[in-house]
């Protein structure tokens, strides 16, 4: 997303001079290590996963959607340094957009089966289960791809313009409010309440000594979690508002501009920084989980209150 022609008096040339070099610096070892690690992880999960559980479905389409929007990464660095028409630039944007906001969704949902699995045990066990995730996980794929379609309207003056200016219709109040608040808003928040919650049960529940490592790992692995997601996906949503007020002319005044255009191409790489640290991330929060005796002592106090309660 490039704001080169918002305004005919307001030359935008220096940054995407700046944007064309940093762009290679960034995209091509995200690219190289996020290929790595997420076949790695495919691998990992498909192979020496013992059985298919509800983590390993949810992060297995994790690293298929990173995967796919790694694939594009390689097409936006060659429209970047190849300005013209492209007759793959519709199919290489949606792939971009919708398997962020795919990343974004699943993110979320591995959060809140966590959350079920650790604070309401005995539920879990009637809304847990592999093909309950591997549905769910279809229902997110069908969306995004849905939702995708406002993506395929950006051509302007005749030109295709891929990965810059969008349309009218693309920028309009409807899809921009679309895509902040059920694309990031809502996961975000979604994401913020389980990992706060899970973290507040294990630390509750310290008193043996020899679990405390464990626990305090686990604390680490959710924190971590959080973190990445608020430093990779909060400053590309900040700067897709800020465009949306440059688009309709609520900023005019062309160094902000410049500024705003500068910055979201720069929050846009390190969005993409998130495939990478996703197989990363997950891969040792998957680990960490499936140590069946702690889970099982962590759950051992929320099955109690929930029995007496019923």
């Amino acid at each position: 997303m490039n704001a080169s022609n918002f305004s005919e008096e307001c030359v935008f040339e220096h940054v995407d001079t700046i944007m064309k070099y940093l762009q290679l610096v960034i995209y091509i070892p995200t690219f190289i290590l996020g290929l790595i690690l997420n076949l790695l992880a495919l691998w990992v999960f498909c192979c020496f996963w013992k059985k298919w559980t509800e983590s390993s479905i949810y992060m297995i389409n994790l690293a298929l959607m990173d995967l796919l929007l790694l694939f594009s990464l390689p097409f936006k660095m060659y429209y970047s340094i190849q300005k013209g028409q492209w007759v793959l630039c519709t199919f290489m944007e949606s792939l971009y957009f919708v398997n962020m906001y795919g990343s974004i969704f699943l993110i979320a949902c591995i959060s809140l089966d966590r959350y079920i699995a650790i604070r309401h045990p005995l539920k879990a066990r009637i809304f847990r289960s592999p093909r309950r995730a591997g549905m769910i996980c279809c229902c997110v794929w069908v969306i995004i791809w849905l939702g995708g379609i406002p993506i395929h309207n950006f051509k302007n003056n005749d030109k295709v313009s891929c990965f810059h200016n969008m349309s009218e219709q693309t920028w309009s109040m409807s899809v921009i409010l679309s895509v902040e608040i059920f694309g990031f808003l809502i996961p975000f928040t979604v994401m913020v309440y389980c990992s706060v919650k899970i973290i507040q049960t294990l630390l509750k529940y310290n008193n043996q000594q020899e679990k405390r490592a464990e626990q305090v790992t686990s604390v680490w692995i959710i924190a971590a979690n959080l973190i990445v997601f608020m430093v990779c996906f909060i400053p590309v949503h900040l700067g897709i508002f800020l465009q949306f007020l440059v688009k309709w002319n609520i900023i005019v005044d062309c160094s902000v501009k410049q500024s705003i255009s500068l910055f979201i191409q720069l929050a846009m790489c390190l969005a993409n920084v998130n495939c990478c640290l996703d197989a990363i991330c997950y891969y040792f929060a998957a680990k960490e989980f499936r140590k069946k005796t702690y889970f099982r002592d962590l759950a051992k106090p929320f099955s109690v209150s929930q029995t007496s309660a019923g």
